[in-house]
């Protein structure tokens, strides 16, 4: 069975960030990870993971504003200043709290900027960063998101992200499979995990619709999970997805 992280941006939110960890302990868990942490001192959510005796696994550059619309600022030419310096504030982070790797959203292509210049500007900031991770000692990820959640996002497949990972071509960037919106963009989850297994470094999970937790949708996680033991994927696979009552109810799924 695979290594199940909880995500604490979308489980137990009934409670603050900081006593999330906690309950996710008390759920199991014994890693967790966070979209974005950036909201709680960074020497807090250290204190946090080790009363509870967890690591976090992964969280997220910083995005631009997220509350307003914003989901990552990575493929915009006027902004590559302060994605730099959100690498900077992430570095702090992952260095309190021992995250062995950090996912990177490409974002929304901006109005009005070809294709072509946003690709170019991802290519260099994921250069930059990947660098500035390798120098840390992590991995650096990417992450396809499907644009019926988020029209407009650029990095919106497995084979998109491939062809980015090789153009930038740093030894420690690597693909976030987010099982979710691989469904929801191109299915054929299974053949896509075991033929890009050497790339993918970090696997999140949700069922469709809804995006709730496993078993409420088409998704038939047994043989998904599975079928990650037998190709043999080492990774964490993240619990990112919104309980469809609440989320001690919706573990269930994991008592099997």
């Amino acid at each position: 069975m695979p290594r199940f992280a909880a995500n604490l941006s979308m489980l137990f939110t009934e409670a603050p960030l900081l006593e999330r960890f906690e309950r996710a302990a008390r759920a199991g868990f014994t890693a967790v990870e966070i979209q974005f942490p950036y909201d709680a001192p960074a020497e807090h959510l250290q204190q946090a993971l080790l009363q509870n005796r967890l690591s976090c696994v992964l969280f997220n550059l910083p995005a631009g504003n997220w509350a307003t619309g914003e989901r990552d600022i990575a493929c915009h030419p006027e902004r590559i200043d302060e994605f730099r310096q959100g690498l900077d504030t992430a570095l702090t982070y992952a260095s309190a709290l021992g995250v062995p790797q950090l996912n990177c959203l490409a974002g929304i292509r901006p109005a009005g900027v070809p294709a072509e210049t946003a690709r170019h500007v991802l290519v260099g900031n994921l250069r930059y960063a990947a660098l500035r991770l390798q120098a840390h000692g992590l991995k650096l990820l990417i992450e396809p998101i499907n644009t019926h959640d988020i029209p407009g996002f650029f990095l919106h497949g497995t084979r998109q992200a491939l062809d980015l990972i090789a153009e930038v071509g740093a030894d420690n960037l690597f693909l976030q499979y987010d099982v979710y919106h691989m469904q929801r963009m191109e299915g054929e989850l299974a053949g896509t995990l075991a033929a890009h297994l050497d790339k993918i470094a970090h696997i999140q999970i949700a069922d469709n619709p809804g995006r709730h937790e496993p078993g409420t949708g088409e998704i038939n996680f047994d043989f998904l999970f599975a079928h990650l033991d037998r190709i043999g994927y080492k990774g964490w696979v993240g619990c990112e997805y919104k309980p469809a009552t609440t989320t001690e109810a919706g573990l269930a799924w994991m008592k099997p």
